[in-house]
């Protein structure tokens, strides 16, 4: 993989050339952010040899559903993966059109009623709308930051139908104390999303700020566990 980002041969890896290279694992940009912060051990924004090597590792750690840590390098896991831009996204492994969904019928229905009640614009919710169903789960921002970066799959700030059904499936998941997963397996990716994606950045839509903190306490209750969300003016 070093020839590929360091071109010049200088024995090192710039960030920017690195975050283009990283971004084709698949993973988040929150897993990859605290990937390049755990190898640039001296915070310089450059890679050597060695640095480059704990990334891909950690990279590795990531797409086989390992704790992003230190702890995770002696570990044995496979090769990581990584896919041109120009090739089908790899989640986890082939998303394979005839893998069944971990959505089930009957949580599908559910969910539904909750995308409908927070009137979808064009069949699509924005992230102001999905942020408080989020934030009244009480869980920790930083996973519902990875629970949003994941089940926005096309990353174009909103959630259709099938992508608010995963993030309710991953949040439902958090609640039964279920970790998280660092990249969106296989079985989660919707039906009508498996097809080759082109990725651009991220959008964050939970910072984690003060700010955020406080809106927190002060939001109306949703009934994210309820069958039917009541609105509230």
């Amino acid at each position: 993989f070093l020839p590929q980002v360091d071109s010049a041969n200088a024995g090192r890896v710039l960030a920017s050339d690195a975050a283009v290279f990283l971004k084709k694992s698949g993973l988040t940009d929150l897993v990859l952010g605290k990937i390049w912060d755990l190898a640039d051990t001296d915070g310089k924004g450059i890679l050597n040899k060695q640095e480059f090597f704990v990334a891909l590792r950690l990279v590795a750690c990531a797409q086989n559903g390992l704790d992003v840590s230190l702890n995770s390098l002696n570990l044995p896991v496979p090769p990581p993966r990584f896919t041109d831009t120009s090739s089908p996204l790899l989640l986890s492994g082939a998303a394979s059109s005839d893998l069944p969904w971990a959505v089930k019928l009957e949580d599908k229905a559910k969910y539904d009623a909750i995308f409908d009640s927070l009137n979808p614009v064009n069949g699509l919710l924005s992230g102001d709308k999905v942020k408080p169903v989020l934030l009244n789960s009480k869980l920790p921002v930083d996973i519902l930051g990875r629970v949003w970066e994941l089940s926005d799959i096309d990353r174009d700030g909103m959630l259709d139908r099938d992508e608010f059904a995963v993030a309710m499936f991953l949040v439902y998941c958090a609640l039964e104390k279920e970790p998280v997963p660092m990249s969106l397996p296989a079985a989660l990716v919707p039906p009508s999303k498996r097809k080759p994606l082109s990725v651009p950045g991220a959008m964050p839509l939970i910072p984690s700020s003060t700010s955020t903190k406080e809106s927190h306490q002060s939001l109306p209750p949703v009934g994210i566990l309820a069958a039917k969300t009541p609105l509230t003016q």
